[in-house]
């Protein structure tokens, strides 16, 4: 039968395949379009292993709270441009997999990847991680996830820049207003602009305070102005620039981001926003992810890549 373009433009939003892979899909399956879409999927089972050797640094972390704040979730889907990262059909997919990744069980991405998918109760996630590759055009992956539950306060979520960058606070409270959500949303704020490493300085592991106390006395022995000083002197030297450290990477000891003085540290702005809010609030912890950390960028030259795919026709 004949295909219309009427036919192919509907397939073609339905999917966001290209056009001519819809009117191969349309011409293989008579025109039936559950038929076509499900082409579209086998082919893109097809191609996915081909995709998988591309470098896929690029993509969002997308954070989900419950209604009740007491369960929260934050993902990294990756992809391999930041063009493909700022896509509606992939922000709603990636949307899904935290929807998913909020409520399931699975004890790492190996498990949650053989689950049965939420989307399409007939295929995994890792099922329909391969189908969004065919529509999308590119090598994505489910990178990681991590939930995080408060049953004796609440958590909230920040995102910045579109979930380059997304944190999620752990407050431990008594009270659950806008104040006390507002004070959630300043420190996670706080994490993601800073990045620190710990809570608090009874977080900090003793044998990285050993090899930093190791380093740091290196430091100061090889510094022309120490030469000579009493062990006292230089033990206090090596301290100091220990404690220096910690703040910068303690959350709570870290000087507030909105400090007007400069001079606030993170603990002290809670126990006064806490105060003025009339309620306990202890900050537990936090997490932290940005999009692509760890991961090798490749340089992209999308002429060169053009240009050799035109060569290769």
């Amino acid at each position: 039968m004949a295909i219309t373009a009427a036919q192919v433009k509907e397939l073609r939003e339905m999917t966001g395949s290209g056009m001519m892979d819809c009117k191969k899909a349309l011409t293989a399956s008579d025109g039936n379009m559950d038929k076509a879409v499900e082409w579209l999927r086998e082919k893109g089972l097809a191609t996915a292993q081909k995709k998988a050797s591309r470098i896929a640094a690029e993509g969002i972390s997308m954070a989900v709270v419950s209604p009740d704040a007491k369960k929260a979730v934050v993902v990294e889907v990756n992809s391999e441009t930041d063009f493909v990262a700022k896509n509606e059909k992939f922000q709603s997919y990636v949307r899904k997999v935290a929807e998913h990744a909020l409520v399931t069980a699975a004890k790492g991405l190996d498990e949650f990847l053989q689950q049965t998918s939420q989307v399409d109760p007939e295929k995994t996630v890792g099922d329909v991680l391969a189908a969004q590759i065919a529509v999308i055009g590119e090598n994505l992956k489910i990178r990681r996830f991590q939930q995080v539950e408060e049953e004796n306060g609440i958590l909230v979520a920040y995102t910045h820049m579109g979930g380059k960058i997304v944190a999620i606070v752990d407050l431990e409270t008594d009270v659950n207003n806008e104040a006390v959500q507002e004070i959630g949303k300043n420190i996670a704020m706080q994490v993601a602009a800073l990045r620190p490493q710990y809570t608090s300085a009874d977080e900090v592991p003793q044998d990285f305070k050993d090899k930093e106390i190791e380093i740091l006395t290196k430091q100061i022995a090889e510094d022309p102005k120490m030469a000579g000083k009493p062990e006292k002197v230089i033990q206090g030297a090596v301290q100091g620039r220990l404690n220096k450290e910690l703040k910068e990477i303690c959350l709570l000891d870290q000087v507030y981001v909105k400090a007007e003085d400069g001079k606030q540290t993170v603990a002290q702005y809670v126990a006064q926003a806490a105060k003025e809010a009339g309620a306990n609030v202890k900050v537990k912890g936090f997490v932290r992810f940005e999009t692509g950390e760890g991961l090798e960028k490749k340089n992209e030259d999308f002429a060169a890549e053009v240009a050799a795919q035109m060569a290769g026709n």
